[in-house]
């Protein structure tokens, strides 16, 4: 479900987009294609979206976006190196100006004490800048499933125009 608020700043990210003729990539884990689809949505998103990467596995991420599983070792599969190599390996694989990386834990179950459910890592790339940040949605409330897709999806398409804005 897109809610108006997604689609707003989807519009304004693809008219951004547009405006500096510019692709966007996107790589997903916990939001499962959504980000993709609410750009889409968007007539004329096709002039900027360049692919979506539904990368839930971590052989996908491994073996599409170009992490070592080592590297996933390391840093956990929900952390901000991998969604910020999620965001440079949509790059590097389609071509994209800007990459996007998320990876997290959308619940209702999968969370620990050390990572809650609501933990969630957004990246997005675009030449030599990036924003990654941890949503860290438990703070702001005890949200479902849905919600938590909902309002990650939200915050990478603000940060698209954030990163553009310099």
């Amino acid at each position: 479900m897109i809610t108006k608020e997604m689609k707003n700043a989807a519009e304004k990210a693809v008219e951004s987009l547009k405006a500096l003729g510019l692709t966007v990539g996107c790589a997903e884990s916990c939001t499962g294609g959504l980000l993709a689809g609410t750009i889409t949505s968007v007539s004329g998103a096709s002039s900027v979206f360049e692919c979506g990467i539904v990368s839930y596995s971590e052989r996908i991420k491994s073996e599409l976006l170009g992490m070592t599983r080592e590297f996933i070792n390391e840093y956990g599969v929900v952390s901000q190196e991998v969604s910020l190599k999620m965001a440079q390996g949509v790059i590097k694989l389609s071509g994209c100006d800007v990459g996007i990386g998320i990876t997290g834990i959308a619940g209702p179950a999968g969370g620990t004490d050390e990572q809650p459910v609501g933990t969630v890592y957004v990246s997005v790339v675009y030449k030599n800048k990036e924003i990654t940040k941890n949503l860290k949605l438990y703070e702001k409330g005890n949200f479902d499933r849905d919600t938590n897709r909902l309002l990650t999806v939200s915050y990478a398409l603000k940060s698209i125009v954030d990163i553009l804005k310099g």
